[in-house]
This record gives C-alpha cells, sequence and structure tokens, in this order.
C-alpha cells in the first residue's frame, strides 16, 4: 500500500515553478554536520550511491536506498532499478513513502512531490544495456531534492550526456551528487564534462571504488579546489554555498542506535 502511494503522488499536476530555476552567488564553508541541523540540509555519505538528507525538523530522505544503511529510518527513501545496488525489492516496511524511479506499464516515472519541507522531483535519462548495448528508456531518474532553499541534485545511475532540455528541467544545482567510477556509469572525462554544464556550487563524488579510481576523476577536473573532510557528514545552507568546488566524503551507515 505504501508503494501505490508513491505512485499516486506521482501521478499528481505538477507544481508550480521550482525554486531552483534562479541563480544564486554566496560564499563557501564547509561545516561538519549533526542530524537535524538548526539551519540548511546536513547530508551524510553511506555507502556507494546513497546519501542521507536530513532537515532542520528531522525529515530524512535517502537517495538510492538499497535496503543496507544501518538501523536509521528514514522518512522518505528513492531508488532506481539499473543495478541492485540502487534498490532492494524488500524496502523497510517502517519507512513512510518510498519512491521508485522508475513507472508502470513502460511510462516513464514522473515524481512531483511536495512533502512540506521537502519538494522531491525527478529528470528522467536512457540507460544502456549490458556491455553498452540496447538499454532502456526513461531507465534513470535523476532526483532533485528542494529544501532550505537549496537544489540538490543526485544523478542516479547516469549514462549519457544531458540534453539542453533535461539540463533545463532539472534547473538550477547547488549540490551535485555524480558517479565518478568512470565504467559502469559514464567515462570519467564525460562525467566532468556532464558536471561544468550543470554548473554545482558543491560536487559530492559518489559511485567510486577505490583511491585509484578516486583519483582518476580528480585528475579530470584539476581547475577545481578539492577538501577532504575525515567522515560521511556536511552541512550545507545557502549561505554557506561559494565558488565550484569538490567536496570527498568518506562513506560510513549509520552506527547501531541511530
Amino acid at each position: 500500500m505504501r508503494w501505490m502511494a508513491a505512485l499516486v503522488l506521482m501521478t499528481a499536476p505538477a507544481l508550480a515553478q521550482s525554486d531552483c530555476i534562479a541563480l544564486s552567488g554566496l560564499k563557501p564553508q564547509v561545516i561538519p554536520a549533526t542530524y537535524a541541523p538548526e539551519k540548511g540540509v546536513a547530508i551524510r555519505y553511506l555507502d556507494h550511491a546513497m546519501f542521507a538528507l536530513t532537515l532542520p525538523g528531522g525529515l530524512m530522505a535517502v537517495t538510492d536506498y538499497n535496503g543496507d544503511i544501518g538501523d536509521t529510518v528514514p522518512g522518505v527513501v528513492t531508488m532506481n532499478h539499473y543495478h541492485d545496488t540502487h534498490f532492494t525489492p524488500t524496502p523497510d516496511p517502517r519507512i513512510p513513502l518510498v519512491v521508485p524511479g522508475w513507472g508502470s506499464f513502460g511510462q516513464p516515472a514522473a515524481v512531483d512531490i511536495d512533502l512540506g519541507p521537502l519538494r522531491l522531483r525527478n529528470v528522467t535519462t536512457d540507460t544502456r544495456g549490458p556491455f553498452g548495448e540496447g538499454g532502456a528508456q526513461d531507465g534513470n531518474s535523476i532526483f532533485i531534492f528542494e529544501a532550505e532553499g537549496l537544489c540538490i541534485v543526485h544523478l542516479g545511475h547516469l549514462h549519457q550526456a544531458l540534453s539542453p532540455a533535461k539540463r533545463a528541467m532539472i534547473g538550477r544545482v547547488d549540490v551535485l551528487m555524480a558517479p565518478v567510477d568512470g565504467g559502469y556509469t559514464m567515462s570519467q572525462d564525460a562525467m566532468a564534462a556532464e558536471i561544468r554544464a550543470l554548473h554545482p556550487r558543491i560536487i559530492l563524488p559518489m559511485h567510486w571504488f577505490s583511491e585509484a579510481g578516486l583519483a582518476g576523476f580528480l585528475a579530470a577536473m584539476p581547475d577545481l579546489p578539492v577538501t577532504r573532510l575525515p567522515g560521511p557528514d556536511l552541512v550545507v545552507t545557502r549561505e554557506t554555498l561559494g565558488e565550484p568546488r569538490i567536496i570527498i566524503l568518506s562513506p560510513a551507515l549509520f552506527p547501531p542506535g541511530d
């Protein structure tokens, strides 16, 4: 029934024009995170392509949820089905809202959900099949999380460069979660070009499997400053955005009791 509720919400009429189309220009700062921050969005890199986004009121959303995040139960999870590391057929039944990034009956997912402090929407892209052959139309969902005046974009399992129309549908990008593996998604040079085209203020690399792989991506973006934090957490606010930069988080699941 929870899945059905999510699907009903996804077919609702589109909301008003997104707040993420406007531009902003603010100063940089990186702040260590605590859950449910007083202001802004607390971001924790959990693993692979999963991030937890926590708002001041305590609402938590988890991206590309695969079921293994530790003991915490989020209020919302999104999923993509290209690989089973990006979804689970058996999400925790305690999660109030599960949002699949794929549609039913051959239709693309059309997500636009207003949760009050959080607006969640998606832009679909095509995926390729095994070894670059075949593929699925609208097989990937880029999820956009709008909260606290921020536009946080998760590229999912992006396989192709976005068209100008798709970039316009995404709108302004304050924080970008980008897969940088260089093989399962896009080449690192192609991903670097896509990141530049989206003009994010903060880039959070994800979907990297070794230090060497991460270093290859950083070499493809030598013009941007890099900050490596010692743990999985940071807090972002509109006031602490600034010039584009890469921030590397060390993934960690929620510890027992969180």
